[in-house]
């Protein structure tokens, strides 16, 4: 059997989440998806997949074997459409990576747009919660809401957000007043895994290169963004997220920014790709028709939740009320 064959068949089955589903994906029997399988199992002596009669787990050792599949069938495709001209139209399949909040609220209307200028290219957009490998799972960019610290990717700035902590004015009316981090210790907290669970951290204050930490135990714990917001506008507790995941709220009057004058430093937003990319048609079209809409994206959401040119439209010094 042909190894770069039975290759993809194995991530077909990966990305249908079943035998099954690789069989209706490649037009073949299941019969000949599992002897495809089991020919690269044999062929490096370890199990794969686990198997139950509803769904398939990678084992350990196919995790990486996965990733491996991913980049050769990715190079080999494009290998392909560079010898038949995609060198110089943009064509073939456009992957990106992106967390679900930006990729449903920021990426996936200007995908549209995109293909609706380019019809020759497809897009997968793969929305996960976790560090993605562009470079070993075959991804040709991402969002990236981080500090980055991957030499490998060639990164394009296009905005910053806040770490900002809220609460509505229904919250603020009804709870102990709020005028520097250590009060925050006798509120309600609605907590996300990525902000802290259990405790947020403050900068120094002046004169000093201690960080402040408040600890607490949260009213509420939730993994989902929207879920956070929503409770947060009910008037449930405090919560702590990024400045663009609040900004309409902001804008509205539903949530109010606290302690604006003892935030972090901003986080950057880029566009990352890996080296050598940006000379494929397809991903410099993308590139170029995504950098001035999302800079202009996110100066419109820093605008929404009280920032003009990266700094904080601070409140009065003093406790904050919901006045």
């Amino acid at each position: 059997m042909d190894r770069i064959d039975a290759m993809k068949v194995f991530v077909a089955a990966l990305d249908e989440g079943s035998l099954a589903g690789a069989s209706r994906r490649t037009g073949r029997s299941a019969a000949a998806v599992s002897r495809a399988i089991a020919f690269l199992e044999a062929h490096v002596g370890v199990p794969l997949l686990h198997r139950t009669t509803r769904s398939i787990k990678l084992s350990e050792a196919g995790e990486r074997y996965a990733a491996a599949c991913r980049k050769v069938l990715a190079e080999l495709d494009e290998a392909d459409r560079q010898a038949a001209g995609e060198r110089s139209v943009p064509r073939g399949t456009l992957t990106i990576s992106a967390t679900v909040f930006s990729g449903v609220e920021i990426l996936r209307p200007l995908v549209d747009a995109f293909m609706d200028e380019y019809p020759t290219v497809n897009v997968r957009l793969h929305l996960l919660e976790r560090p993605v490998n562009l470079v070993e799972e075959g991804m040709d960019l991402a969002l990236r809401i981080t500090h980055l610290a991957d030499s490998t990717l060639v990164a394009h700035r296009v905005g910053e957000v806040r770490r900002v902590v809220v609460a509505s004015p229904r919250y603020l009316a009804t709870h102990p007043q709020i005028a520097e981090p250590a009060d925050l210790g006798k509120q309600q907290i609605i907590a996300m895994a990525h902000m802290g669970m259990d405790s947020w951290s403050f900068p120094p204050l002046e004169g000093s290169s201690v960080s402040r930490s408040v600890s607490f135990t949260p009213r509420l714990a939730v993994n989902n963004i929207r879920a956070a917001v929503e409770s947060a506008v009910e008037g449930h507790g405090v919560v702590r997220l990024f400045s663009y995941h609040v900004a309409p709220e902001i804008r509205q009057g539903k949530l109010k920014v606290l302690l604006a004058g003892d935030e972090p430093a901003p986080v950057p937003v880029n566009i990352v790709s890996p080296y050598g990319r940006l000379s494929v048609p397809k991903v410099r079209a993308f590139v170029d028709f995504a950098l001035p809409r999302l800079r202009t994206r996110f100066a419109s959401l820093a605008k929404d939740a009280g920032y003009t040119g990266g700094t904080p439209i601070k409140p009065p010094r003093g406790r904050v009320s919901a006045g």
